[in-house]
């Protein structure tokens, strides 16, 4: 039998009412010191709005409130800090200062200068908009962070409108203070459905299952399907000049997202360029032949992974579900898998590559007992010569695997022995 890297976990939160409250996304990040910052969010009927939400919606129109958790010895024991009144959020260090980044349709950001003990009041970056995005990596570089959020830019599409979001580079200078609007720089704006003509994208079986432009379409009783597009964007920059995207000026950042195609292995990619002005700009990437390029081989790249560079091995190393069985036929699922084939979520897989095309499997990291108990949705950081993963979990209590009860905390130690 194959044994997980890190199938023992630790209970960071755990669902009071499984059926009615449902934790997400599961976000990571390591302090100075060595404290580890654990963020989550919980949505359903059974939880309440907190002061300050105007329009917080969660997955499928729940309620959502945020949570910070702090631990002191790698992840043994967690200790709860504060709650806030977005979701999606991503917990990241800058100028010696912590902050978490998120949304409640607008942008919103809280920050502590005593690593997570205290909290400012949360505030809102942007007026009036939509946006969206799980908790993915961040990038530092040149006295910058860089992360992505993806932006609703047309509202055509009743559901959930991948096909109408656009990924956006987010850059600020690491000591400024982040909670100011003024001190992030946005890129600009590229939808799906103004970037990518699904009628062109011939022998690759994208899209998987035929699906109206604008309409979510049943594929099966109680299994349905959006129109194709990208969503939950990492930030990827190659370092290496032998490769073909290398810039050597060091000003192209290349978005790595989740490809909803119905099928499985493809990643989506974008990449963004800082022009001479200080603006950047989004664009398609192109291969040596001139095509341009949206899809990527990519293990798990159907559902959200999670990107993390290690300086040390110079490879990047990526966290993502395993498809066991994609090829099945929808109506002919067992009832507790999750909407369509492609959309399984009990295997949390660890890979890792020296340019994020060509993946080597390092090692399945947890199973769930079952397809209805979930490790997935995951993210990830390095603490020292170990990866620790936070997970969007479930029990045989969970709703769905989609709808999970509580979020775990792995460790997989000694993770660089696993490149070969």
């Amino acid at each position: 039998m194959y044994q997980p890297l890190a199938n023992d976990f630790v209970k960071v939160f755990e669902s009071p009412d499984p059926q009615n409250v449902f934790c997400y996304s599961p976000g990571i990040a390591r302090c100075p010191s060595g404290r580890l910052i654990a963020t989550l969010d919980l949505g359903g009927s059974g939880v309440r709005k907190l002061p300050g939400a105007k329009a917080v919606h969660g997955d499928f129109g729940s309620p959502s409130q945020g949570k910070v958790f702090t631990s002191d010895d790698h992840g043994k024991t967690w200790k709860h800090r504060v709650d806030f009144p977005f979701l999606h959020a991503r917990p990241f260090i800058a100028g010696g200062s912590l902050y978490v980044l998120g949304h409640d349709n607008d942008l919103m950001i809280i920050r502590s200068d005593d690593e997570g003990q205290t909290w400012s009041a949360p505030v809102r970056l942007t007026e009036g908009e939509h946006w969206h995005a799980a908790p993915c990596n961040v990038h530092y570089a040149n006295g910058f962070i860089y992360l992505a959020m993806e932006k609703r830019v047309h509202f055509d599409v009743r559901g959930w409108a991948v096909n109408e979001m656009a990924p956006v580079l987010l850059r600020a200078k690491v000591g400024d203070d982040l909670t100011r609007r003024e001190n992030w720089t946005f890129a600009s704006e590229l939808a799906f459905c103004d970037a990518v003509n699904p009628e062109a994208l011939d022998y690759f079986g994208v899209p998987f299952y035929k699906t109206p432009a604008k309409a979510i379409v049943d594929i099966a009783p109680r299994r349905v399907c959006a129109p194709i597009g990208w969503l939950e964007t990492n930030v990827v920059q190659f370092v290496d000049p032998a490769q073909y995207w290398h810039d050597p000026k060091g000003r192209t950042f290349h978005l790595w997202m989740r490809a909803h195609t119905g099928g499985t292995g493809f990643a989506a990619i974008a990449k963004v360029v800082e022009n001479d002005d200080g603006t950047m700009t989004t664009m398609l990437e192109s291969v040596p032949s001139g095509k341009k390029v949206v899809f990527v081989p990519c293990p798990g790249g159907q559902m959200k992974f999670h990107i993390v560079y290690d300086e040390v091995t110079r490879v990047y190393w990526l966290l993502s579900s395993q498809a066991t069985d994609s090829m099945t036929r929808a109506e002919l699922l067992p009832p507790e898998r999750y909407n369509l084939p492609n959309n399984e979520r009990h295997r949390l897989v660890l890979h890792f590559s020296r340019n994020c095309v060509d993946w080597c499997f390092a090692g399945i990291v947890a199973i769930g007992p079952s397809p209805k108990q979930s490790r997935h949705y995951a993210s990830m950081v390095i603490d020292g010569d170990d990866l620790h993963i936070l997970s969007r979990s479930g029990d045989s209590r969970a709703k769905s695997a989609h709808d999970g009860n509580f979020i775990s905390f792995h460790t997989v130690k000694n993770f660089r022995r696993l490149v070969y």
